[in-house]
């Protein structure tokens, strides 16, 4: 027998394999466990959807009197995002569903390679719509990190 301490490591690709135990149903009479191969990407996708919180994570910049544009990063949540300038220095973020849940819904975000010293600041106003603010200014943030959280 092969002893597993001895074998190098390697950095996975989505397609490699990965030996495990698909486990018997208790609900089939006769069933057993079985040995499977998965791949790489079927388990990420897998901890992705049990995971205990769904993500939106995106790249934001805002110029002129114009909405944000976001490059999204991942989006977790099964739902499109909407950006929005409603004044100037205030933003939002609307969601087609009732998303952003109470007390289970935070966000991170930064102001990225904007203003020095700006605060980004950010409310949930409803259950489908974040307000973001800087200090009554536009153009303040470029390439900043924006990530909303929701928890099961």
């Amino acid at each position: 027998m092969s002893n597993i301490i001895t074998y190098p490591t390697g950095t996975p690709s989505a397609s490699d394999l990965v030996l495990g135990t698909k486990l018997a149903d208790p609900n089939i009479e006769g069933d057993t466990n079985k040995t499977r191969n998965f791949t790489v990407k079927q388990i990420a996708a897998f901890a992705n959807v049990t995971a205990a919180y769904t993500v939106y994570t995106a790249l934001v910049t805002q110029t002129g009197g114009t909405a944000p544009t976001a490059t999204v990063l991942q989006n977790t949540t099964g739902d499109t995002l909407t950006w929005a300038r409603t004044g100037a220095g205030t933003y939002t973020v609307t969601s087609g569903t009732a998303l952003f849940t109470p007390n289970k819904t935070a966000v991170f975000c930064n102001v990225g390679n904007g203003e020095p010293n700006q605060m980004l600041m950010w409310t949930r106003t409803s259950t489908s719509v974040l307000t973001l603010t800087t200090n009554g200014s536009d153009g303040r943030i470029t390439s900043g990190a924006f990530e909303v959280r929701i928890y099961s």
